[in-house]
C-alpha cells in the first residue's frame, strides 16, 4: 500500500490540474452570464481551442503562439454566438448548443484531416515557486505547475475585483439584472454583453489549450470529455462569483481524482467507470439543487439571463 501522504499529494495534483481546466472556462462563463448572455457553447469552444493549440504547437513549436491561437479560436466561436444572441436576438440555448456542435464537429474534422490523432507534443514545462513548492503535500500540487495555472490563480482575484469593486463590474451586473435601467443610465448594454461573451469565449479557448498543451499533450477526438458542461454547472455552484468558482473547481477536480486514489491503494471494489461518472453526477446534483424553490431564491441567477434586449421594447 502506498504512503497516505503520497496518495493525498497525487489526488491534489490531479484536482488542481482538472480543476484549473474547469476554472478557466467557468470564469469566462460567469462574466457572460453576469451580463445576461447564456453561453452553452463552452464545450465546443474548448474543443476548438484545444485543437488549434496543438496544431499551432506542431507547426511553430511556440507555446505563446499556440495559446494565442487557441484564445482566438474560442473568440471566433463566441463572436458568432454573440451576434446571434445579442443582435439577432435568437434563442440563446439553441445558439449555444449549435456552437457546441460546430466546435466539436469542426475540431474532429480538422483533427482527422491533419492526421494528428495520437501524435504527441512536448507539454508546457512546470515552473516551481521557490519555497512554496517545497511545502509537504500541497506544495507540489499548487506551486509546481505550468504558467497557465498560475495565470488562472491571478485571474480569479482580478476578475473578482473587477466584478465587485469597479464601475465596469457594476455596469456588467446591472446589465445582467436590468438592461433597460442600465440603458437609461447611459450604459452600453450591447457593448457590455459583447465584451463579456467574448471574454467567455477567450477563456474557454485557453481552457482547451491547457488540456492539450499542459496535461494531455496529444490530440484525440472528443478529449474535452464534457468538461464544458461541468464548467457551466460549476458557475451555478459558485453562485456567479469568481472566488467561489476557485473552490468549486478544485472540488470537482478532487472528485475526478478519486479513481486514481482508489487505484493507488489497490481498492477495486468500486468499478472505475462508476468513479469516472461522479463529476457528471455531481453536475446534475448541482443543477437539480438550483431548481428547488427554496434554494432558487438564495442561488438566483441574473434576472435577465438568457433574455435578449431591444431598445425598442
Amino acid at each position: 500500500m502506498m504512503d497516505p501522504s503520497v496518495i493525498a499529494q497525487t489526488m491534489l495534483v490531479i484536482a488542481v490540474e482538472e480543476g484549473t481546466v474547469l476554472l478557466l472556462a467557468a470564469l469566462g462563463e460567469i462574466y457572460a452570464e453576469r451580463s445576461g448572455v447564456l453561453n452553452l457553447g463552452v464545450e465546443g469552444m474548448m474543443a476548438f481551442g484545444a485543437l488549434m493549440a496543438i496544431l499551432t504547437m506542431m507547426a511553430t513549436s511556440s507555446y505563446v503562439l499556440a495559446v494565442l491561437v487557441a484564445v482566438a479560436a474560442g473568440l471566433s466561436l463566441s463572436l458568432v454566438h454573440a451576434v446571434l444572441s445579442i443582435h439577432l436576438r435568437t434563442n440563446q440555448i439553441v445558439s449555444g448548443l449549435a456552437i457546441t456542435i460546430l466546435g466539436l464537429g469542426l475540431s474532429g474534422f480538422l483533427g482527422r484531416r491533419e492526421g494528428i490523432i495520437g501524435r504527441p507534443i512536448v507539454a508546457l514545462p512546470d515552473v516551481s515557486v521557490p519555497g512554496l513548492s517545497a511545502i509537504p503535500v500541497i506544495g507540489p500540487a499548487f506551486f509546481d505547475q505550468n504558467l497557465i495555472v498560475y495565470f488562472a490563480y491571478a485571474l480569479v482575484a482580478a476578475m473578482w475585483f473587477l466584478l465587485f469593486r469597479t464601475r465596469l463590474g457594476l455596469n456588467i451586473r446591472t446589465v445582467g439584472e436590468n438592461p433597460a435601467m442600465a440603458d437609461s443610465l447611459g450604459v452600453n448594454v450591447y457593448g457590455i454583453r459583447y465584451l463579456c461573451t467574448l471574454v467567455g469565449g477567450a477563456l474557454a479557448g485557453l481552457s482547451g489549450a491547457l488540456i492539450t498543451l499542459g496535461y494531455y499533450p496529444a490530440w484525440t477526438e472528443g478529449m474535452t470529455l464534457g468538461r464544458g458542461w461541468i464548467a457551466i454547472g460549476l458557475v451555478i455552484l459558485a453562485t456567479w462569483n469568481p472566488s467561489r468558482a476557485l473552490l468549486g473547481a478544485f472540488l470537482f477536480g478532487g472528485v475526478t481524482a478519486l479513481p486514481n486514489a482508489f487505484m493507488s491503494v489497490g481498492y477495486q471494489q468500486i468499478p472505475s467507470s462508476f468513479l469516472q461518472m461522479l463529476p457528471y453526477a455531481l453536475t446534475l446534483v448541482v443543477l437539480a439543487a438550483a431548481s428547488i424553490r427554496g434554494l432558487r431564491k438564495k442561488v438566483a441567477p441574473p434576472a435577465a439571463l438568457g433574455l435578449p434586449y431591444s431598445r425598442e421594447e
